[in-house]
C-alpha cells in the first residue's frame, strides 16, 4: 500500500500579548488636565482643599477611563495609617436581626471611605486573638464581647490601631464600648408573662457553643422581673435541631410549665411547631415567647409574641469610630445599644 508522506513547516508561537503598564495617578493628571494633588485630592475625598464639581467629574472620569485605582498602602503610608477597620467574624450564630445590623455598619463605613475587613479566625480568642488582628494592622478593630481584655487592647493600639471598639455587656479597659444589656430583653419578657397571669415559666436555654453570651444573661432578666413573685423559673436547655424539639415536646407536659421564653424568634417557631405537632394548645396550655420581631412571626398561627429590639443606627456608631480614629487620645465613650419592647401577640 503506497504511502504518502507530507512535511509540516514549522510555525513560530505567536507573540505573547503586550503587557499593558499599570496607570499612574500621572497618566489621570494628564487626561483628566489637572495636576497631580488634584488627582490626590480628589481621589482621596480630602475635605480641607476646595475643588469644584466640575473638575472632579473629569478626575473621576479620566480615573475611570484608565481603569486607575489608588494604592492602599501608599495612601496608608500617606497618612501614617491604614483605613481598614477589622471586624472578626463572629463564631457563633447571630441571626438575621444582627447580621442585618452588621451589614448596615459596614455599608455606613465604607461611606466613610474605611475599608472593612471580616477576619474568619475561628477558634481564637482573647490576647491570642488581638495579637492576629494586630498583625494586619488596622486602624481600628469591632471586636465581639467575651475574651478581649486590657491587654489584648494595649496590643492592638501598639500596632497602631487608633480606636478599638468592643461590644459585648461590659466595658473593657481601654475600649469603646457599645454595651449590650441582654438582661433587659429577659426581663421585659418577665414581667410581660408576670402581668399576663403566667406563673410556671420555662425559659430556653440554646445548647449551641457560644450562644451563652445572649442566653445567660437573658435567663437571669427573667429570674429578676419574678423574684419575690409567686411565679417559678425553669431552665429548659434545647439545641436547634428538628429532633430535640421533638423530643423536648415528647415530654413538655411532665414539665409543668403554662410558659416558655424561647431565647429567640427562631428557637420559637422551632418549638411552636413541635408543641403543635405533639397537640399541645398554643396559648391555651403553653404560651410562647420569642425575641428579634422578624416578619416570619408574624406569618405564624398563632402569631408570636416576640420582643423587639432597638439597635442604633449602623451610621451611628461607623461616626463614632470615625470619631475615635480621628482622636485616638479621647477618653473611651461607652453608649447603651440594646433598647427592648414586648410586641403582645396571639401566642401569649
Amino acid at each position: 500500500m503506497p504511502y504518502l508522506m507530507v512535511q509540516i513547516p514549522k510555525t513560530s508561537a505567536p507573540p505573547p500579548p503586550a503587557q499593558r503598564s499599570v496607570p499612574t495617578s500621572a497618566d489621570v493628571a494628564r487626561l483628566a488636565g489637572v495636576s497631580r494633588a488634584t488627582v490626590s485630592y480628589v481621589l482621596n475625598n480630602t475635605s480641607a482643599v476646595r475643588i469644584s464639581e466640575p473638575t472632579r467629574r473629569r478626575v473621576h472620569q479620566a480615573a475611570e477611563e484608565l481603569g486607575y485605582v489608588p494604592h492602599a498602602a501608599a495612601r496608608s503610608l500617606r497618612a501614617g495609617h491604614s483605613r481598614m477597620v477589622l471586624m472578626p467574624a463572629p463564631d457563633v450564630p447571630v441571626g438575621p436581626l444582627y447580621s442585618r445590623f452588621f451589614n448596615e455598619l459596614q455599608w455606613a463605613l465604607s461611606r466613610l471611605e474605611y475599608t472593612v475587613v471580616q477576619y474568619g479566625g475561628l477558634g481564637l480568642r482573647g490576647d491570642e486573638a488581638a495579637r492576629a488582628w494586630a498583625e494586619l494592622r488596622p486602624v481600628a478593630v469591632l471586636a465581639p464581647g467575651g475574651g478581649l481584655g486590657p491587654r489584648g487592647v494595649s496590643v492592638l493600639k501598639r500596632s497602631g490601631a487608633r480606636a478599638v471598639v468592643t461590644l459585648g455587656p461590659e466595658r473593657i479597659e481601654g475600649a469603646h464600648a457599645l454595651l449590650m444589656d441582654h438582661q433587659e430583653v429577659g426581663r421585659s419578657v418577665g414581667a410581660h408573662l408576670l402581668a399576663r397571669g403566667y406563673r410556671r415559666v420555662g425559659v430556653l436555654v440554646p445548647e449551641d457553643p457560644g450562644l451563652e453570651i445572649f442566653s445567660r444573661p437573658r435567663l437571669e432578666g427573667v429570674r429578676q422581673a419574678l423574684a419575690g413573685t409567686a411565679a417559678t423559673v425553669t431552665e429548659v436547655p434545647l439545641a436547634y435541631d428538628e429532633k430535640a424539639a421533638a423530643d423536648l415536646a415528647g415530654r413538655w407536659r411532665s414539665l409543668g410549665l403554662d410558659a416558655v421564653f424561647a431565647y429567640n424568634d427562631e428557637f420559637a417557631m422551632l418549638l411552636m411547631r413541635a408543641l403543635q405537632d405533639e397537640g399541645i394548645g398554643v396559648p391555651d396550655e403553653t404560651a410562647v415567647v420569642g425575641a428579634d420581631d422578624l416578619m416570619l412571626g408574624r406569618l405564624l398561627r398563632p402569631r408570636l409574641t416576640t420582643v423587639h429590639i432597638e439597635l442604633p443606627s449602623g451610621r451611628e456608631l461607623a461616626e463614632l469610630v470615625d470619631r475615635a480614629v480621628r482622636e485616638p487620645a479621647a477618653e473611651p465613650e461607652a453608649h447603651e445599644l440594646l433598647g427592648a419592647e414586648v410586641v403582645h401577640r396571639e401566642s401569649s
